[in-house]
């Protein structure tokens, strides 16, 4: 029985091989930040409230002008299609119907093309600034002609994190191929049949894109070598200058940061550590909300990304001045453990925890989140 994203996540251990399942459940370094992000939200704890009207709750709300159903977006992450054969589109459409925003990585398998053509609801694309701005160009433009409803461009990778995870499993830049990783993708033999000899199996929003690259190989080394570590707040201005629609800055971890976002014309900022695959030793995500929050003060919408497992942990985020949460690891975990279907019951079961937690706060819908849910919102 699936009650929980622990479930799922033991679920898609079993279903995926290690090397791709530690590329969602890890962190760089000793994964300090990556436990931190859990930790935190596990410490914050309610005001149970009695007596309360809470006979109708509403967990709708807006993002970036749009109505949702709930205070919740999929993340941008990469791999997708590795978890699960055409994984982006799955959780595009597992989105769609549940009527939440999925946003799809430039290091997605399925192309931003094949996303487009296989849903019926706009979406929104990431991307990181590379050293090639052409190529940032011809990623907004194909945005652009994806009707894509918001662009979200990723702040915190300079430079990658060294994963320690990543690198024993081979899942390195250039990846390693041993007999450890070859004999554990042979007992995934169901994994290997829908993903290896599928369809899609390379970075589509790369192939065919990158002069005399085809291949992995070669893809994630172009990749890697793109990262800039040159690119500062002029860089994001020039991407708000060519992107007409809302655009979303991810890995605000610092008021200061924040403040600078606001000047760019961000529309919304992610409070994010990268899923703590970045910077360890960096804070949890929501230790620093309410200082970010603070220092937006309401100037653009605010979104929580890192550690979100249950409704419980969206309820917080929200209790701290959240839009709404954002849940990356959770939704790879529930990809690969059933696909579309799991994606989908990932949700019901963030929703179902979502409107307990706010009625036994007290709290009737949504929008009236804040910090008087909890004890110590400190």
């Amino acid at each position: 029985m699936i009650q929980s994203i622990d479930d799922l996540r033991k679920m898609a251990k079993r279903r995926i091989p290690q090397a791709i399942f530690d590329y969602a459940d890890g962190g760089s370094y000793q994964e300090r930040t990556l436990r931190a992000n859990a930790a935190d939200l596990d410490a914050l704890t309610f005001r149970q409230r009695v007596m309360v009207d809470v006979s109708t709750t509403s967990l709708a709300t807006t993002v970036l002008g749009a109505e949702i159903s709930m205070p919740l977006a999929i993340a941008p992450t990469g791999l997708a299609g590795l978890f699960h054969a055409d994984g982006e589109i799955l959780g595009a459409r597992a989105a769609a119907a549940f009527g939440i925003p999925f946003c799809l990585s430039t290091m997605s398998i399925c192309s931003i093309e094949d996303v487009r053509a296989a849903t019926n609801r706009p979406f929104w694309f990431q991307q990181y600034l590379m050293r090639d701005r052409g190529f940032n160009q011809a990623l907004i433009e194909r945005a652009i002609a994806a009707q894509c409803s918001a662009l979200m461009l990723t702040l915190d990778l300079p430079l990658l994190g060294e994963r320690w995870r990543d690198a024993r499993n081979g899942l390195s830049i250039p990846p390693r191929l041993s007999l450890r990783n070859a004999w554990n993708v042979a007992t995934k033999p169901a994994w290997a049949m829908k993903v290896l000899f599928g369809k899609r199996r390379t970075f589509g929003n790369l192939v065919g894109h990158i002069k005399g690259a085809t291949g992995v190989l070669n893809l994630a080394e172009w990749t890697h070598s793109q990262f800039d570590a040159s690119a500062t707040w002029r860089d994001v201005e020039w991407v708000r200058s060519r992107w007409p629609g809302r655009l979303i800055l991810k890995g605000i971890l610092d008021a200061e940061d924040a403040r600078l976002a606001l000047a760019t014309g961000a529309d919304a900022v992610v409070v994010s550590n990268h899923g703590g695959r970045q910077l360890d030793g960096a804070p949890s995500t929501i230790s620093v909300l309410p200082e970010v929050v603070a220092a937006i003060d309401g100037r653009c919408e605010v979104l929580f990304d890192g550690g979100i497992r249950s409704g419980q942990d969206i309820a917080k985020a929200l209790a701290l001045g959240a839009r709404a949460g954002l849940i990356g690891k959770s939704f790879l975990f529930a990809l690969a453990a059933a696909g579309e279907a799991g994606v989908t019951q990932a949700l019901t079961l963030m929703r179902n925890e979502l409107r307990v937690t706010l009625a036994l706060t007290g709290t009737p819908n949504a929008a009236a989140a804040g910090p008087h849910m909890l004890r110590d919102p400190s």
